[in-house]
This record gives structure tokens, C-alpha cells and sequence, in this order.
């Protein structure tokens, strides 16, 4: 049975008392932290899970999968606009050997390697179901007062997607996809607003929108799907692992040559948190997304 994550989180996070260490707590793609010694810079921290036959199949190759663990932390840590720098990891298994586990933490070192992240420490541990589930918290920085938050949309505003959008594993893109790490740091002094699409466009642009205090009205025709994504399903599969962003019109301009394609799909208008369909309509998609 699958958990209800918004109910659960909504009832969760006003429980967690935050102190004067945090500058932004649970509730966006990383918390920030102010860090005694850091030279004008605030600590990146996040965490994010892989299971079996949630996140990938049982036959994977164990390198895929424990590269993708931590890329979809390095998406975390590119959609607030930082650079990551170490990382902590920790597996459970069940029903697989010790090559298997070794294989799948191999995959980690090295596209943690590739990143410049340090793996740090971790845990390893059995597992009494036939099963596996491994989770990695990622720390990383960013200049002081300048993490791009989903909260600072503005009305006026374009908004843009990079890459291509939709089916993500029937293309294995949920295996083989880069962390937009250079974008984000880019549009860490041009995004207004700025999370990464893993859970699908919908439901996470209603996040955005919902942090913001805005509407946004999307243009579903304007998306740029992958080969063989179909609408309405690539607007809610997930596992895209894009960023998706507000900033003001004319940023292509911009745009590096050398980055992910860039794409407009929509605006932000004055609202209290809806998703528009390019006909003004709120989007009532009866698969908004993917809530684990």
C-alpha cells in the first residue's frame, strides 16, 4: 500500500521545531544550514532513498542503481542552485550476496567520484525480507543567502523545464539521466524559484506554485517530451529528474550553449497555489503524480 507522503508530511512538519541554525527547514528539495567557519557560504543537507521494485527493478545492474541513489540526491542539491561535496551512505539488503552489495556501493564511489563528492561513511546491514532498500544523505554548499527556494515566485514570470519530460523508464532516463548541477548553479543568480521533477511535472509544479503563494499556468502542448512520452501520462510519470524554475522572460537569451535544452512552458499569474491548463482550467488530473 502506498503512503500518503502529503498527508503524512503536512501533519509531520509543523512538529519538527527548527532553531536559529536553520535557515530554510523540511519542506524544499534541501534544508539550509548556517555553519560556524563557512566563509560567506551555508551548508546543503538532503536525503532521498532507493527501493527494489519502487525505484528500480530486480534486474538492475547494482552500478545503475547505486548511481542513480545518488543522483537524485545531486538533483536535489542542483535545484537549490549548490555544489555538493560529501555524502553518507547507507544500505540494507536482504536475499543478495556480498558481490551484489559491493557492485551496487561501486556504482556510488564512482559517480561520486565523477562529481567530486566524498563518500564519507555509511552503514551497511541485512535484511530479513527478500528485498533491498538503501538511502544517502547528501551535504553540499552555496553561497550565503542565495539557495533558490520554490517560495519566491513571481507573478510575471516565465516558466521554464530543461531537458525533455516523460517516460523516464520505459527510456531508462531514470537510470542514465545527469544532474543538471551546472543549470542550477546558473540559475542560482537568474531562477526566482526552482525545484527538480521527480515525482511528475504536475504535481511538483503545484508544489512550487503552493510554496509560492501563485498560480502557474502550464501549457501542456509547449512540453518537451521525450521519445515515445505520451500527454496526458508524461505530465505526471516522474522520474524525470529536470529542473523546473520561474525567472523572467528572455532567459534564453542567456542560456549557455553547453546546457540542457531549455523550454517556456507557461507563466506565473497571481493566485494561491493552482496549476492552470493553457485554457486557464486548474489541471484535475486524476494521476497528478507520484507520492511514495
Amino acid at each position: 500500500m502506498a503512503l500518503e507522503e502529503l498527508k503524512i508530511l503536512t501533519a509531520l512538519l509543523p512538529e519538527l521545531k527548527q532553531d536559529g541554525s536553520v535557515s530554510v527547514g523540511p519542506g524544499d528539495d534541501c534544508a539550509v544550514l548556517k555553519f560556524p567557519g563557512a566563509a560567506g557560504g551555508e551548508l546543503l543537507a538532503a536525503v532521498d532513498q532507493l527501493a527494489r521494485n519502487v525505484h528500480y527493478t530486480a534486474d538492475t545492474a547494482p552500478e545503475l542503481a547505486g548511481a542513480k541513489l545518488l543522483k537524485r540526491n545531486l538533483s536535489d542539491i542542483a535545484a537549490m542552485g549548490g555544489t555538493p561535496r560529501w555524502a553518507l551512505l547507507t544500505v540494507a539488503a536482504g536475499g543478495r550476496d556480498a558481490e551484489w552489495v559491493l557492485r551496487f556501493c561501486r556504482g556510488v564511489a564512482t559517480c561520486a567520484e565523477k562529481y567530486h563528492v566524498a563518500v564519507t561513511g555509511g552503514d551497511l546491514a541485512g535484511l530479513g525480507a527478500d528485498t533491498e532498500v538503501a538511502t544517502l544523505t547528501i551535504l553540499g554548499e552555496v553561497p550565503a543567502g542565495q539557495a533558490v527556494l520554490r517560495s519566491g515566485a513571481r507573478a510575471g514570470d516565465a516558466v521554464y523545464v530543461t531537458g525533455e519530460i516523460g517516460n523516464s523508464f520505459f527510456s531508462r532516463h531514470h537510470l542514465t539521466f545527469t544532474p543538471r548541477l551546472a543549470e542550477g548553479g546558473f540559475l542560482r543568480s537568474h531562477a526566482h524559484a526552482m525545484l527538480d521533477v521527480s515525482d511528475g511535472l504536475l504535481l511538483d509544479a503545484r508544489r512550487l506554485a503552493r510554496a509560492s503563494r501563485v498560480d502557474l499556468k502550464i501549457d501542456a502542448a509547449a512540453l518537451p517530451l521525450r521519445e515515445g512520452a505520451k500527454l496526458p501520462d508524461a505530465l505526471s510519470d516522474g522520474e524525470d529528474y529536470e529542473l523546473l524554475f520561474t525567472a523572467p522572460a528572455g532567459l534564453k537569451k542567456l542560456w549557455r550553449h553547453d546546457f540542457a535544452k531549455l523550454t517556456c512552458i507557461g507563466e506565473v499569474l497571481p493566485g494561491a497555489g493552482r496549476v492552470l491548463d493553457a485554457d486557464g482550467r486548474e489541471y484535475l488530473h486524476s494521476k497528478a503524480g507520484y507520492e511514495h
